[in-house]
């Protein structure tokens, strides 16, 4: 059975966005887990082709069709499940790597299939946009995706409305790269992803990186609530000094905090910036109800039974590392992206931490 792009599938035929169509630009997502499926989920509904690349489909999983929820109402899109990269669509024109960050490596050896392709890295943290350049001279972007979302039978689901920044990578093919981002960004906005592009690509990633430490190093570690945590005098100071750091090596590195559609990072540092006990109040409201109860996602790596290694050496760990290389102290990044490991690696360990917010601020000199 075919279907035109952008025309829904299915005996009920649900709701369907239009908007602007790139006829011929077949889309290759590799990694079609929640953030895979949501970004392709979405051009799929604006009538682009779209090709979801995983190791194996997933029981139930329709291979022509995916059903995209959001506010308690369904639409199904037209897309392609495929586990084989032989069987991926002719005429790839866009590649989006939405792998965890340890599996970057291994998806950029699939990609270089189609090295002419403009390529997007979609990680949380930093690092993949390296890795890419290093790997490739075609035109490379970098997104940063702020919406909570989660998988569910058959399709995905958007539990907070949240946002897409893009932005294009300096280097070979950047202005190619850059009108690529324009004409993205206004098809994910017209699918319902808010989307707007950045003139730097590492101000952008770096600003992504500051709402990804949020809670989620500390939640995975004490296997707590984020909104718990920052009402907790002791996980309010691990997680103020793990910004603190963060901050002073943006600052090192030339880069100011930008807020990103639906991450306002600016605001969080405000917060965070005003004495505890004015501070610790708004902010841990805010936190609370910010996931749409989503958990953070190294939390959701250690609760899978994920061992080692997680996403933390692209987060904390990337603040350490950039710290280092600064001349920047980041003492607190350092120990809680080496106890998220450890945690995931050692069940006795993560029952000391569990819901002991003090232990962890002393173990990470954050008393």
């Amino acid at each position: 059975m075919s279907h035109r792009p952008g025309q829904p599938v299915g005996p009920d035929r649900p709701e369907t966005r239009q908007g602007p169509v790139a006829p011929g630009l077949s889309v290759l997502v590799i990694g079609p887990g929640a953030v895979g499926s949501w970004l392709g989920g979405t051009l799929a509904g604006v009538g682009y082709a779209v090709t979801l690349l995983g190791r194996r489909p997933r029981t139930g999983d329709d291979p022509v069709r995916l059903t995209v929820e959001e506010a308690g109402r369904a639409r199904t899109v037209p897309i392609l499940r495929v586990a084989d990269p032989r069987d991926v669509r002719p005429g790839v024109g866009l590649v989006v790597l939405a792998v965890r960050a340890f599996d970057v490596p291994a998806a950029l050896a699939i990609a270089a299939r189609w090295p002419e392709a403009p390529l997007m890295t979609a990680q949380n943290g930093i690092g993949a946009e390296a890795a890419a350049r290093a790997a490739r001279t075609s035109p490379l972007l970098a997104g940063s995706l702020t919406a909570a979302v989660e998988l569910v039978p058959g399709g995905v689901r958007r539990l907070r409305s949240g946002g897409l920044g893009i932005a294009a990578l300096p280097g070979s093919g950047s202005r190619e790269a850059a009108d690529l981002a324009s004409r993205l960004a206004d098809a994910w906005t017209a699918g319902g992803l808010r989307s707007r592009v950045f003139p730097d690509a590492a101000a952008m990633k770096w600003s992504k990186l500051l709402a990804n430490l949020v809670a989620n190093a500390s939640s995975a570690i004490l296997d707590m609530d984020p909104g718990g945590i920052y009402a907790d005098p002791a996980g309010y100071r691990v997680e103020r000094r793990q910004f603190r750091e963060a901050v002073a090596v943006m600052r090192a590195l030339g880069l100011v905090p930008v807020s990103l559609p639906g991450a306002q990072t600016t605001l969080l540092l405000r917060g965070l910036a005003l004495p505890e006990p004015v501070g610790r109040p708004i902010v841990a409201r805010a936190i609370a109800g910010a996931r749409g109860g989503k958990s953070p996602s190294l939390r959701l790596h250690v609760q899978g039974g994920g061992g080692p290694p997680t996403e933390a050496a692209w987060l904390n760990g990337a603040v350490a590392d950039a710290g280092e290389r600064l001349g920047v102290s980041t003492p607190v990044n350092r120990a809680l992206a080496a106890l998220v490991d450890e945690v995931a690696g050692e069940p006795s360990r993560r029952a000391w931490f569990r819901g002991r917010p003090d232990r962890l601020a002393e173990t990470v000199g954050a008393v």
